[in-house]
């Protein structure tokens, strides 16, 4: 509890220092004065002034945000002599400039941060797959479990390497959004036996695209060897003889694929509300024996499913992903225009109707994940900080009043119709635009507590 508390305020502090800052520094670039740059809201926590200018620093007891004031005559009257740098008097590129640059530092600092965990180097799990469902787009492909896939062609002609599970994940996700079918060159686990599939994502498009497409269409654990791990005392495997270590060969006379392979089976071992026992071989020692085991049976989401209360499937084999300096920038600037415009079309279609609201997150999965990815390592946590530095950047410049594009919005008006918006309609958009992130911000939040309720 108290990492992911750590790790969140980290990851906020950095967000916000970083989105803040590209406001303060283009805003003096332009000659504006600064008055106060705030991380958080409330209460005064720390404060220091610095500069000329006498700006104000300080932090908050509120960390969920922050602001810069500017110097500006439609908030308090301004001296003669200083009316040339308030923000209010700037031309239209230059104030355009000043509230753009807080989103832009977020997407610059996504890039640098992808990079970095290159530079660094993942462990992630090798894109060697595990038994696919039954009826799966992947199963129909011809995928097996222990295939690993090397590469894959969204074109039909060029080949982009596969690095790891994650990135086969993506690189699936985006030709879903674009309902392309895609090409899979995939091989043995040792690298024999190398071959070409077909993958048809052709009736997708960007709104089937969620979080649980990827297992939708096939694209589940990585491949783990069928090995028992730790047994549970007085469990139905502890029972039956097992024993960590065992590895398992066959269930009543079927081989066992994988890990995946064998929990469906004591998943599926029910019959009229009933375990149904079943004989397995299991090697063990150089020797192979025979057990027989009954699981038991629990209700998840109202249907009957076997268990044993023992760990199946040992870990699955990594490698490190790393990248060199300028592949690394190469990959971070790629890798943030992706996830950019995959944000922006999952926010579209959040609107439409046409992707779930479900996909709405907020504070509480953000720490959630923040403590998951700090126990992971440096590298992990880097990737995730760049993925909500996209998020809050792609955020903040949506068309909506409060928001950094919602000011974007009202010069784009001043350009083309050489007056501002009227104060009236600044006042009216101001009240709409706070109500339209009040829902946004109760959804993203009811979304996370029924998450962590188990009820999405």
């Amino acid at each position: 509890m108290i990492v992911t508390a750590l790790a969140f305020v980290a990851t906020l502090g950095v967000l916000i220092v970083v989105h803040e800052y590209g406001h303060y520094r283009v805003a003096v670039a332009c000659g504006v004065k600064v008055q106060r740059f705030s991380i958080g809201f409330g209460r005064v926590l720390f404060s220091r002034v610095r500069g000329a200018d006498r700006t104000e620093f300080v932090v908050c007891a509120l960390p969920l945000g922050g602001y810069v004031k500017m110097l500006d005559e439609r908030e308090e009257p301004v001296a003669a002599h200083e009316r040339h740098r308030a923000f209010n008097r700037q031309s239209l590129p230059r104030r355009a400039a000043i509230v753009s640059a807080g989103p832009l530092a977020n997407l610059v600092l996504a890039v640098l941060l992808y990079a970095a965990a290159h530079w660094i180097g993942i462990e992630e799990p090798k894109a060697v797959l595990g038994t696919p469902p039954a009826g799966s787009a992947v199963e129909a492909a011809g995928l097996r479990a222990g295939d690993w896939v090397r590469a894959v062609s969204r074109d039909g002609l060029a080949w982009d390497e596969v690095d790891s599970m994650t990135d086969l994940r993506w690189q699936v996700t985006q030709a879903a959004m674009q309902g392309r079918s895609i090409d899979l060159e995939v091989s043995q686990r040792d690298g024999h036996g190398v071959r070409t599939l077909h993958l048809d994502l052709s009736r997708y498009s960007t709104r089937d695209v969620d979080s649980g497409l990827v297992g939708q269409l096939g694209f589940g654990a990585p491949f783990s060897e069928a090995r028992i791990g730790e047994v549970r005392a007085g469990s139905p495997g502890a029972a039956a003889g097992l024993r960590a270590g065992d590895r398992v060969l066959l269930v009543d006379g079927q081989p066992v694929a994988d890990a995946t392979a064998l929990v469906r089976r004591v998943r599926a071992a029910v019959e009229d509300g009933k375990g149904v026992g079943m004989r397995w071989r299991v090697e063990r020692g150089g020797r192979e024996l025979d057990l027989d085991i009954v699981p038991r049976v629990v209700q998840v989401d109202g249907q009957a499913i076997g268990r044993i209360d023992t760990v199946v499937g040992s870990m699955p084999e990594t490698i490190v992903v790393r990248r060199g300096f300028l592949d690394g920038l190469q990959q971070g600037a790629s890798r943030t225009w992706e996830v950019s415009s995959l944000t922006l079309r999952m926010i579209g279609n959040m609107l439409i109707g046409e992707a779930s609201l479900k996909n709405l997150s907020g504070p509480l999965t953000i720490a959630d994940y923040a403590g998951q990815s700090v126990q992971r390592g440096p590298a992990v946590y880097l990737g995730f900080l760049a993925l909500v530095s996209v998020s809050l950047g792609v955020l903040n410049l949506l068309p909506l009043p409060m928001l950094d594009g919602g000011h974007l919005m009202y010069y784009i008006f001043e350009a083309v119709t050489g007056r501002p918006v009227s104060d009236l309609w600044l006042a009216r958009l101001q009240r709409g635009g706070i109500a339209v992130l009040l829902m946004m911000m109760s959804l993203a939040l009811f979304n996370d507590v029924a998450r962590l309720l188990g009820l999405h």
